[in-house]
């Protein structure tokens, strides 16, 4: 079983985050502000991450690994985050001169290699670790996202529903496989059969099977909404995805916490 490390975390979200970030800014149709909003959140995180990483006494080659990789995306990130500083004033839809979205795809490139450092630097069986975090942080990034997407529609009104669209569907593609690979031994099939102890008579891990289902749930009455021709659907929306957060985290890091050893 891994160990849960808070810099682990802040990475695994921070990377997810950028790639789900590059999904919508490659669209060339949203804001230069909401690139500036995703690239500074997870700046932060990835910054905290690092510094978390560095703050630790483990060491060896994966937490290496991780934090130059760590150090590197948030290179990438402040890179991207200039560039589109710079190029404020050229409409995002300028293919020529606007801000180019393939440098939102580079931080989550660096990121991946971070998250394999850290998958080792983690211990417990490493192919196991490295899909948990990897899955984890498509999972986790594109539901963040797509909350803070939902408010951006507030500042664009005009903007078109695709982007948010194309996001939910994501995460409904991506739920299966985050439930899938909690599941496999040792995972939360253990915790739920009573062979790990969650220190509760099982109940966190009942709570667990609860976020799984709710944020299915949740994702697919958002799904839903986003059918309505009104405004207020994709506010609706938002609203639901601010508690798919929740749920979305007790589905990732509360199963990580119970296998911690």
């Amino acid at each position: 079983m891994a160990r849960l490390e808070v810099g682990t975390v802040l990475l695994q979200w921070a990377v997810g985050g950028l790639l789900a970030g590059w999904v919508t800014t490659r669209r060339r149709v949203v804001g230069t502000g909401y690139g500036w909003l995703v690239r500074g959140v997870y700046l932060v995180l990835t910054l905290g991450g690092v510094g978390a990483g560095l703050a630790s006494d483990r060491g060896g080659t994966g937490a290496t690994v991780r934090d130059a990789a760590g150090l590197a995306m948030a290179a990438l990130i402040a890179l991207a985050l200039a560039v589109s500083v710079l190029r404020r004033k050229v409409p995002v839809g300028d293919s020529e001169r606007g801000f180019p979205p393939v440098l939102d795809a580079l931080p989550p490139i660096a990121g991946l290699v971070a998250l394999l450092g850290a998958a080792d630097a983690a211990g417990g069986p490493y192919a196991l670790g490295a899909a948990r975090l990897l899955v984890g942080a498509v999972f986790l990034g594109l539901v963040t996202d797509a909350m803070l997407l939902g408010h951006w529609y507030l500042v664009q009104p005009g903007l078109a529903r695709g982007p948010i669209i194309e996001l939910v569907r994501f995460i409904l593609i991506i739920w299966p496989l985050e439930v899938a690979v909690w599941l496999i031994p040792t995972g939360m099939t253990d915790v739920i059969g009573g062979s790990i102890e969650d220190g509760y008579d099982g109940l966190l891990g009942w709570t667990w099977v609860v976020s799984a289902l709710t944020t299915l749930g949740l994702v697919w009455i958002a799904r839903r909404a986003l059918r309505e021709p009104y405004y207020s659907a994709v506010m609706a929306t938002t609203g639901l995805l601010y508690l798919a957060i929740l749920t979305a985290f007790g589905t990732d890091v509360l199963a990580r916490a119970l296998l911690a050893p």
